[in-house]
């Protein structure tokens, strides 16, 4: 496996993460054991980048993840987000960034993973009701307090980008970036690149549907949030499976599988792009590492881009009310 910097404060990641998102909410079933053991085997393949938020669960996947670490944090670079208010129900709250509430967000992810620090603690939404300097402020206090070693951003607009940058070094923005969600190629990946700081892309896969496993709506578990999701409906979902057909044709033609292929695609847009792959088994996981050895020529890289270009995919990312708490 190989080392990804992340900003310039020093952050060193695996080339490529484990979200662990789905290990409890969101995609179907669960199996705690299952999961274990795919982080588990993640360090063992030297994926020691892990992605996790207080949110997912809700709060139940921090436990996870510092039960699976407990005994091998040394070898864990450990990234969690607060910002996306839920209650003990799963109902949400809103989005906050005040400072009272990062202190108590961050001392309660503390407390869920075992933890005595956060080697990169994330704004998971931008609070549009406090000003990012506020929330970058008091982020910094706990990088101050040891409590973290290094910040990042999610979903935030440039303009927000750099004025957290002046406030304290950010060492990574991550948002959504694949085969088909291409937007950050346009003003945010610019932003990051001129201010030094690195790229952690979520949902590199399409939320699975590059993988080419997902040939219906019925392949999905009924509580399945996909089933939802705009790139998942209607005429979307035929649209978007002629688009992965594509992809996966290319695939069989280099001896590859089409995860493979999205990821080397990913991992090709610069060193400073690191993809966080989500997945619950071990056998995906191990695809999924697969791609660290793909070698892309340009004329691979052109191929793909001809056939997944910016915006052809159908369908926006999320449903209209997650969508307006994207890039603010």
């Amino acid at each position: 496996m190989h080392i990804r910097k992340l900003g310039s404060e020093g952050l060193e990641v695996s080339a490529m993460g484990l979200g662990c998102m789905g290990m409890s909410e969101f995609y179907g079933s669960r199996d705690e054991a299952e999961s274990v053991a795919t982080i588990h085997r993640a360090l063992e393949l030297g994926v020691t980048f892990l992605d996790t938020a207080d949110m997912y669960g809700p709060f139940t996947n921090e436990v996870l993840v510092g039960k699976a670490i407990g005994d091998r944090r040394d070898k864990v670079v450990l990234a969690t987000k607060f910002a996306n208010v839920r209650g003990d129900n799963g109902e949400y709250l809103g989005i906050r960034g005040d400072a009272d509430y990062v202190r108590q967000a961050c001392d309660a992810s503390l407390k869920r993973l075992g933890v005595d620090h956060i080697d990169l603690y994330y704004q998971h939404r931008v609070d549009p009701n406090t000003p990012i300097e506020e929330t970058v402020g008091v982020m910094a206090e706990l990088v101050k307090a040891g409590k973290v070693r290094y910040l990042g951003l999610s979903e935030a607009a440039p303009e927000t980008i750099r004025r957290a940058h002046a406030v304290h070094p950010i060492s990574a923005l991550q948002t959504e970036y694949s085969l088909w969600s291409r937007e950050p190629e346009e003003a945010i990946l610019p932003t990051v690149r001129e201010l030094g700081i690195g790229y952690v892309a979520y949902s590199p896969l399409g939320r699975g549907f590059l993988t080419g496993q997902i040939r219906r709506i019925e392949d999905l578990a009924e509580d399945d949030y996909r089933r939802n999701a705009p790139r998942f409906q209607g005429e979307n979902f035929q649209k978007n499976l002629d688009l992965v057909s594509e992809i996966e044709t290319m695939a069989r033609e280099k001896g590859r599988t089409p995860s493979q292929l999205a990821l080397a695609w990913l991992l090709a847009q610069g060193d400073d792009v690191v993809p966080i792959p989500g997945t619950k088994k071990r056998a995906r996981l191990e695809e999924n590492v697969g791609a660290v050895d793909v070698r892309l020529t340009a004329e691979d890289v052109a191929r793909i881009d001809c056939i997944l270009p910016p915006g052809a995919a159908a369908g926006t990312r999320y449903a209209a009310p997650q969508m307006q708490a994207l890039n603010r």
